[in-house]
């Protein structure tokens, strides 16, 4: 199912603002250099997740699921001068590319990288965090949402990103993984402790602000 075709992807990307340059170069050796180069969150998404980023200010913002940097640096684009973000991945073997982006930045001395279990780092952070974005593995994303939850002060947002899993949710006899997106969805329409809307960016975004 086409739920955002390239016409509209090409509009929306036109009335944006233009990406930074080295967001532009990871992208462009991303698809150069990656097996799955569509993970990156891309020129319209990157936006978004900065203007979020620079509407919330926020002190401390948690990632999973860094791959290549791209969306971390959009991120970093809306803290304070003594703002954070830690952002966490499994692949340690894109590590010191992503480090030489992350200090090609302004916000390198602002980027704190994880590596290894994302459910494991996050109990090792101390404190809150006002913005968490989740994209790492899907099977896992509502143990994400449960683990980070209470750590989002009243106000905070979590991000998750994928949750209409290219269209495959309206299937008619959804796979196993469209059925796990369907149900991280029921869950979390159903908690009141969140308001929340899905935005119908590349793949799904859902936004949640805690009460």
């Amino acid at each position: 199912m086409d739920i955002f075709n390239t016409a509209l992807n090409k509009y929306l990307e036109h009335t944006c603002d233009v990406e930074p340059v080295l967001l532009q170069e990871i992208k462009r050796e991303t698809f150069l250099s990656e097996v799955r180069p569509n993970m990156l969150s891309g020129h319209y998404q990157g936006r978004l997740l900065s203007l979020f980023s620079k509407m919330l200010c926020p002190k401390v913002i948690l990632e999973l699921g860094t791959f290549t940097g791209y969306a971390t640096l959009c991120l970093a684009e809306g803290l304070p001068s003594d703002g954070i973000i830690h952002t966490v991945d499994i692949d340690e073997e894109l590590e010191d590319k992503v480090r030489q982006y992350f200090d090609a930045s302004p916000y390198g001395n602002q980027i704190i990288s994880h590596i290894g279990d994302a459910a494991e780092i996050i109990s090792d952070i101390p404190g809150n965090f006002d913005l968490v974005f989740i994209d790492a593995d899907k099977k896992n994303n509502f143990s994400y949402f449960n683990a980070v939850i209470d750590r989002v002060p009243q106000g905070g947002i979590i991000l998750i990103d994928n949750v209409l899993w290219k269209g495959k949710i309206f299937d008619e006899n959804p796979d196993k993984r469209s059925k796990s997106f369907l149900e991280l969805n029921e869950k979390i329409a159903a908690d009141l402790r969140v308001e929340k809307l899905i935005l119908p960016v590349r793949d799904g975004l859902f936004v949640l602000r805690k009460k």
